[in-house]
C-alpha cells in the first residue's frame, strides 16, 4: 500500500483529502487522544472505559477535522484567526464639516536672520 502525500511542487500538503493545517490538527489530536488513553489506563481506569474513550474521542476528532476542512478550505482557519485581529468598526471623531473641507497648507514665514 502506497500513499502519495504531496501532489507537486508549490502545492500544499494533502493526505486523504485533509489539506495543510488540518493535517497537523488531525495528527496532533490523535497523539493527544493516545496520550490521554495511556494516562487513563496507567492511572487504573477500567480497560473498557479507556477503549470507549479512545474510540469515541478519535471518531469525534476525525469528523470534526474533516468537517472543518470541508467548510473552511485550505486557508480558512488562518482567515478566521486574522478576522479576530481586525476592528469591528472605525471611529472618526472629527465633525462632518471638517471631513469635507479642503485642507489648506499654511505658508511658513521665515524670520529674518541677524
Amino acid at each position: 500500500m502506497e500513499f502519495n502525500i504531496n501532489k507537486g511542487i508549490g502545492k500544499s500538503v494533502e493526505f486523504k483529502g485533509l489539506k495543510a493545517q488540518y493535517l497537523f490538527i488531525f495528527a496532533a489530536g490523535l497523539l493527544a487522544v493516545f496520550i490521554v488513553f495511556v494516562v487513563m489506563y496507567m492511572a487504573g481506569a477500567d480497560q473498557w472505559v479507556c477503549i470507549g474513550f479512545g474510540v469515541i474521542s478519535a471518531t469525534m476528532l476525525v469528523g470534526f477535522t474533516f468537517r472543518l476542512n470541508e467548510k473552511y478550505g485550505e486557508h480558512g482557519l488562518m482567515k478566521i484567526l486574522a478576522k479576530r485581529n481586525h476592528p469591528r468598526y472605525l471611529i472618526n471623531r472629527k465633525i462632518p464639516r471638517r471631513l469635507f473641507k479642503r485642507s489648506q497648507k499654511k505658508k511658513r514665514v521665515e524670520s529674518p536672520k541677524k
